[in-house]
């Protein structure tokens, strides 16, 4: 597509194998060169497969897209990784790490799409899903539709088994009664089985067995067990883990499967990652690869286990991994604090990134879903650009949650479009130039775009202009009101942080937004377009455990915390050794656990520094440091309740940084947008003239083949030495005193 970083002009020319002649020596005689090394990072996306190629010292960074293909995301990949190779006459053998996220497996939950999946619980407890949490999406709607599990009502069946909260049987496990029901299940079209019995989080004896008979039983059939997976309490929240990871785990390994023998075929043979949910990347070997010793049938299951946590794990895959890029390029840049903004054609996804540390949860929801692995917190709103404007019953102006997608999408596309949408209504404002739209790929249609406003602005009654100028406002009031109570909640200062737009329409709205947010400056990704491909190129080995405790400071002693830890850390470490981790050498371990006053029902996450012996004293003294920042009371004098430990292992390699530059004259042509309703004159430049230190002000649009930025009046904007625009917002019209 571009190759938004060239090589500098000290580089020297390129040989058709990508290497350059070492200095001084003449190309018939002296040393051989050692040919440059790449790294691969790619990310699948619904419509495209972004790819990201770079030198492994950063000084050469290329970028492309390719039709997403939705019945074999691999090819896809395998066709964009091997086109840019050939553009730039990079061998695959020169390629020593590849890493990619996707979204399917998302899309597949979303869409319940995957395997069909059978329950089997402790009988008694049958409705496990469809209780819930008892928890109502709107309490004030009396019309509100109950969420729907991923397993039919009529797909679960109880098993005579039973432990008790303290570990005594109270009825053992009728191992016949399993087989037969799942016999009964297999035989009625079930494709694939998960196991959750109760307090099988602390006592899993009675569900290990299960998963071993049903695995024997049924060679090759997805069976997961709750307590292999996440065993944490809550079984409801553990349930859904296990149900998720059986309904998409046959699909995944399908497509890791495919992805590794046409990556083999096409010549590329370093290690093949993807990225995590939470921020990190995993060897696609190790998911893939089931061990073969000694213990044959110990080490499936183990091979059997790997693959459906992996499915979970990689679940919000995608988003994760552009949240980890905007931070490695923001600290890059030496920006610590930031907002991120990942703006595509259906939603707008934001992090809130303090003092540098991508930010996680352990309570995230997936469409209906709970999800209480770790994963990158990230707030979702339906206001992307292919989001429809309409009128609701009282006559008030709405965007989204609904989109137009990829088939028709907005009517500027030409593809049959008729219905407004914001991607319309920046073009009718003249935020995008027709010129020089996603690299020429498509047309945009101005005509089309005020025809399909036309009736709302009637409806409306304003001129076309204003009513498409209204929607964009409004879209921006919608994002503001989804971050401002974010960033309260967690005590920043919108002012002190730097907003972060990426994704295709993320830096059309993003001065909009940061005005209304009090943010002054914005960065603005060297690639915004393809942020989430250089995301998993760059992020480290990442994983997380959890074992549960489920006791008091009161009989809780230093020999039982120190050995659950130590029994974390080693697991933790077998995963590393399992992983392919030739550049990520710099491993460490963070301790933390789940902590409550004793009678109370929400934890605070505490952490133990990593060279500190972790006994009840030291976890006591940071609870009550974190206690008391979270809610000023001094907890000191309390008893308190540690309901589970967790460690996580994070591998860093060497940091990747881009060091580049784009052209060298800018060449402003004469442009028109809209500002307060009114026909504005401006300007248009297309990034890749924008040489580092070049200034210019607003009204100004920067156009480039992957997003384009609109900067308002006021605004100005200035390119850095990696690539970045670095944004002042100025005052928005009419705000200046």
């Amino acid at each position: 597509m571009t190759s938004l970083l060239p090589p500098g002009p000290a580089e020297g020319p390129r040989s058709a194998a990508g290497a350059r002649p070492a200095v001084g020596a003449s190309p018939a005689a002296g040393p051989r060169p050692v040919p440059p090394r790449f790294r691969i990072g790619v990310d699948v996306g619904g419509t495209f497969t972004d790819v990201v190629l770079a030198a492994a010292d950063g000084s050469v960074l290329h970028t492309a897209k390719v039709p997403s293909e939705a019945a074999g995301p691999a090819a896809a990949v395998v066709r964009a990784v091997s086109g840019i190779l050939a553009r730039h006459h990079v061998s695959p053998d020169q390629v020593e790490f590849f890493a990619h996220g996707q979204t399917f497996a998302l899309n597949t939950v979303l869409q319940r799409s995957g395997a069909r999946t059978g329950l089997l619980v402790t009988r008694g407890f049958p409705d496990l899903l469809d209780i819930g949490r008892l928890r109502l999406r709107d309490p004030i709607d009396f019309f509100a539709a109950p969420r729907r599990p991923l397993v039919e009502r009529g797909d679960v069946r109880e098993i005579p088994e039973r432990t008790r909260v303290d570990g005594t049987v109270d009825h053992p496990l009728d191992e016949e009664a399993l087989l037969e029901a799942a016999r009964d299940l297999l035989a009625d079209g079930v494709e694939a089985l998960a196991v959750v019995f109760l307090h099988s989080h602390a006592h899993p004896g009675h569900e290990q067995r299960a998963v071993t008979l049903l695995r024997r039983a049924h060679p090759g059939l997805i069976v997961a067990g709750s307590c292999e997976l996440w065993p944490e309490e809550k079984e409801y929240e553990r349930a859904t883990v296990a149900v998720l990871a059986a309904h998409v785990a046959g699909l995944l390994r399908g497509y890791l499967g495919d992805l590794s023998r046409r990556m083999r075929a096409a010549g590329l043979h370093c290690p093949l990652h993807i990225t995590k949910s939470n921020g990190g990347v995993m060897s696609v070997d190790s998911v893939l690869t089931t061990p073969n010793g000694p213990n044959g049938a110990a080490e499936s299951e183990q091979g059997a286990a790997s693959l459906l946590r992996a499915a979970v794990e990689t679940l919000l895959s995608g988003p994760a991994a552009g949240v980890a890029g905007a931070v490695r390029l923001a600290s890059a840049a030496g920006v610590r604090d930031l907002v991120t903004m990942d703006m595509g054609g259906t939603s707008v996804d934001s992090a809130i990134v303090e003092d540098g540390r991508i930010p996680y949860s352990t309570d995230s929801e997936l469409g209906d879903f709970p999800l209480i692995t770790p994963s990158v917190e990230v707030s979702s709103i339906g206001a992307g650009g292919g989001s429809v404007a309409w009128l609701d019953a009282s006559g008030v102006l709405k965007v989204g949650p609904r989109s137009a997608g990829a088939r028709p999408g907005p009517a500027c596309y030409g593809r049959g479009g008729k219905e407004p949408t914001l991607t319309d209504a920046y073009v009718v404002c003249g935020y995008l130039d027709p010129d020089d739209f996603a690299g020429g790929v498509v047309g945009l249609d101005r005509d089309a775009a005020r025809e399909a406003f036309a009736g709302l602005a009637g409806r409306l009654d304003m001129d076309v202009e204003y009513a498409a100028e209204a929607v964009v406002n409004v879209a921006t009031a919608m994002m503001h009101a989804r971050l401002v109570p974010l960033l309260a909640r967690r005590g920043v200062d919108p002012a002190q942080c730097r907003l972060v737009p990426y994704g295709g329409a993320g830096p059309v709205q993003a001065v909009a937004l940061a005005r209304e947010l009090g943010i002054r400056r914005l960065l603005v990704p060297w690639s915004p377009g393809t942020l989430c491909a250089f995301g998993a190129l760059v992020t480290d080995l990442r994983h997380d455990l959890v074992a549960s405790v489920g006791a008091t400071t009161g009989t809780l002693d230093d020999a039982r915390l120190e050995s659950g830890w130590k029994e974390l850390e080693e697991r933790a470490h077998d995963w590393y050794r399992e992983q392919s981790a030739s550049l990520h050498h710099e491993v460490g371990l963070t301790r933390w656990a789940d902590v409550q006053l004793a009678g109370q029902s929400f934890t605070l996450a505490v952490t133990l520094p990593e060279d500190e012996r972790p006994t009840v004293a030291a976890l006591r003294a940071a609870f009550t440091a974190r206690y008391r920042a979270a809610y000023g009371v001094d907890a000191s004098g309390r008893e308190l309740d540690v309901r589970s430990l967790r460690v996580t292992l994070t591998a860093r390699s060497r940091p990747l940084t881009p060091r580049a530059v784009g052209g060298t004259t800018a060449r402003p042509r004469p442009h028109t947008v809209v500002e307060d309703g009114r026909l504005v004159p401006a300007e248009r430049v297309r990034r890749a003239e924008l040489a580092p230190g070049t200034t210019l002000r607003g009204p100004l649009v920067v156009s480039a083949p992957d997003a384009t930025l609109f900067l308002p009046t006021g605004a100005t904007v200035e390119a850095d030495a990696m690539g970045n625009l670095l944004i002042d917002a100025g005052e928005a019209r009419g705000k200046a005193s």
